[in-house]
């Protein structure tokens, strides 16, 4: 097992990141101590992993409450927040309690979202069992819920105590959610890391076989990542923003689609795709990175175009509910070159247009 550290003063975590660890979760639990646990989960990870949370649980002199929730985008919105403060109401967690959020993305954003507004926030614990959700969604701090009108426009900053990642847990993941996942990391490798998007590309035949040793260097790297921009710039004032490259595309798409259409990382496999177009058009990115760019993510059998029929109008308008736009006034994280990323107004509408293909 190897650990990474998110450096935020007394904010401090660690990402645990190992091959068959979720027997150890207990007793890496009971250096907190927490009144009360409940685990929040979907019915499909917790008849898989439910009982190894439990029972390492058990083995340390410890319980938790369960609470199951549907598993989809579309259930991570107000109504389901509404559910779970109700449930751990009447499990009378108090402030001294903590939530563990076993799950993917879905899960994790929600109850992070409800362990950060419950009497005012109350300690949180990730175990991702997703690989979007092991390399991205559970580290940093990021929580929230979706809107009709807008993915993730009602959510908090609110880091866990910490995350726990058990690589085993992929071997169950359908092979959809796999890919999907992907796209962030091939993101990590477009931002931040030319080697490591050679990685990607040279061993994307182990990475696809699940090959241990490959899979567990890609969480490794995506989180290493991840965990040095987020100790920059917790509350993305800044440099953070760079690891939303794809995603003012990829969120529109998803709004638009009712959040049933497309998985996140389909959607933001769309958006990378669309703004590197885009920023070969604004004269920022050269044609042959923008190329190598879209061939890995095509190659990990991910979208590269916006479905047809796509009403240039409406995306552009849920684009502009970005968090990134001010003033409406539409922002973009173009890459310049592999590795390296810039954050740019674009006001011409035609080229975003012409780089949407709509």
């Amino acid at each position: 097992m190897e650990e990474i550290r998110v450096e935020l003063g007394d904010r401090s975590y660690g990402i645990f990141i190992g091959a068959d660890i979720l027997g150890g979760f207990g007793r890496k639990l009971r250096d907190f101590p927490f009144s009360r646990i409940a685990v929040i989960s979907n019915p499909t990870v917790y008849a898989l992993y439910g009982d190894a949370i439990s029972d390492s649980l058990k083995g340390v002199g410890r319980e938790a409450s369960v609470i199951v929730m549907p598993d989809g985008e579309e259930y991570k919105e107000f109504l389901w927040a509404y559910y779970l403060y109700g449930e751990l109401l009447k499990q009378k967690l108090d402030r001294s309690s903590a939530i563990v959020a076993l799950g993917g993305g879905v899960i994790g954003d929600i109850a992070g979202f409800v362990a950060s507004t419950y009497m005012r926030g109350i300690s949180l614990v990730q175990v991702p069992t997703t690989l979007l959700a092991q390399v991205d969604s559970s580290v940093g701090g990021k929580t929230g819920v979706n809107h009709p009108l807008g993915k993730n426009m009602i959510g908090t900053f609110y880091q866990p105590r910490f995350v726990w990642a058990d690589v085993d847990t992929l071997r169950t993941l359908p092979r959809r959610e796999f890919l999907a996942g992907m796209a962030e990391v091939i993101k990590y490798g477009v931002i931040w890391d030319e080697e490591f998007l050679r990685f990607l590309e040279e061993e994307k035949g182990k990475i696809l076989d699940l090959d241990a040793e490959a899979v567990a260097r890609i969480i490794k790297r995506s989180c290493e990542i991840k965990a040095e921009v987020v100790s920059r710039d917790e509350r993305e004032s800044g440099v953070r923003a760079i690891l939303n490259y794809g995603h003012t595309v990829g969120h529109a798409l998803e709004t638009m689609t009712g959040y049933t259409s497309y998985l996140h990382g389909e959607a933001v496999a769309i958006g990378m795709c669309v703004e590197a177009r885009l920023s070969v058009l604004t004269g920022l990115m050269g044609e042959r990175d923008a190329d190598r760019v879209c061939s890995l993510i095509e190659a990990y059998g991910l979208p590269v175009e916006m479905p047809s029929g796509v009403n240039a109008e409406r995306i552009l308008s849920l684009m502009r509910l970005d968090k990134k736009a001010v003033a409406g006034r539409l922002k973009f994280v173009l890459p310049e070159r592999i590795g390296s990323v810039k954050i740019r107004e674009v006001a011409d509408t035609g080229k975003i247009s012409e780089a949407l293909g709509v």
